[in-house]
């Protein structure tokens, strides 16, 4: 068999492996959710406490306050901070 022919396969067999494991993973997670469900648990990786990570309002990772919201409703700039210009660093 030519050499690109088996690498070709390999390649594919190895795919098709890693689908069949997600899943296998997606149905034991979900049978492990529906298990929990039914007794009332929480569930067994400790998956109920979802923490969202804050996403910062602006692009230099700062997050807007009520004190920056009213001062940008009145075109003031905030304190400490230069004027941009027109070109981005």
């Amino acid at each position: 068999m030519h050499p690109e022919i088996a690498r070709e396969l390999n390649a594919q067999r190895g795919r098709e492996m890693q689908a069949t494991a997600r899943r296998a993973s997606l149905a034991r997670a979900a049978s492990q959710m529906r298990r929990a469900m039914r007794h009332g648990t929480s569930r067994p990786d400790g998956a109920d406490e979802l923490a969202i990570p804050a996403i910062p309002d602006y692009v230099d990772g700062s997050f807007r306050t009520a004190a920056t919201a009213e001062n940008a409703g009145q075109g003031s700039s905030q304190p400490g901070r230069a004027p941009a210009s027109g070109r981005a660093a």
